[in-house]
């Protein structure tokens, strides 16, 4: 997930708003006019979204910070690979190296 020059991820920044969105509308919940029961519902249910868009970002980013650690991994096997055959070839360099210099 990108980042902004806050430096706050933009899934942090919607989260915020959804957030921010839902308290906004428990509050107005709270002070319109009607029945007790009406209101214990519509903040259960308001609760219960939340509850799921919650669980969605938390499955997603799950997801995404699965595949960029597999994605690392792979690079870094990758990078071995090509740190020790480096280091395999300039001991065959140096070991021809030192023969030649014995004249063998």
């Amino acid at each position: 997930m990108g980042r902004d020059e806050s430096g706050f991820g933009t899934g942090a920044i919607l989260v915020s708003f959804l957030l921010g969105g839902m308290v906004g509308a428990g509050i107005a919940l709270l002070v319109a006019p009607q029945s007790g029961s009406d209101t214990r519902r519509k903040l259960h249910d308001l609760a219960e979204t939340a509850k799921e868009k919650a669980s969605d970002y938390v499955a997603h980013t799950k997801e995404s910070i699965t595949s960029s650690m597999e994605k690392g991994k792979d690079l870094l096997e990758g990078r071995k690979t090509a740190i020790a055959s480096a280091i395999e070839a300039g001991k065959h360099a140096y070991e021809h190296e030192v023969k030649k210099e014995k004249g063998v």
